[in-house]
């Protein structure tokens, strides 16, 4: 082995669009097993799982597989977006 090999990490490969919207009909939104599951079930921690959802949930692979999901999904995200900006946090004066 040399040693450029012994430095590489090996990845395992990101979940596909159709797994990531099968997980996320399986495991509703907000239930508090749903990180474990994350982690058990797909193998990466919950921030990247969602980045993951996010990006899936844009591409038309995810409109063919499950459209009633994946509009769902993106509604979820505008309502989201919008309570964030509406919603900044207060900086008090003295």
């Amino acid at each position: 082995m040399t040693a450029e090999q012994s430095r590489t990490v090996a990845v395992p490969p990101s979940p596909g669009v159709p797994a990531l919207l099968d997980f996320e009909a399986r495991q509703p939104w907000g239930s508090p097993a749903k990180e474990h599951a994350i982690l058990v079930d797909l193998g990466m921690r919950p921030a990247r799982y969602y980045q993951l959802l996010n990006a899936a949930i844009q591409t038309r692979e995810a409109l063919e597989h499950d459209p009633e999901l994946t509009h769902r999904l993106l509604r979820l995200r505008a309502t989201l977006i919008a309570q964030r900006a509406t919603t900044r946090p207060t900086q008090e004066t003295a």
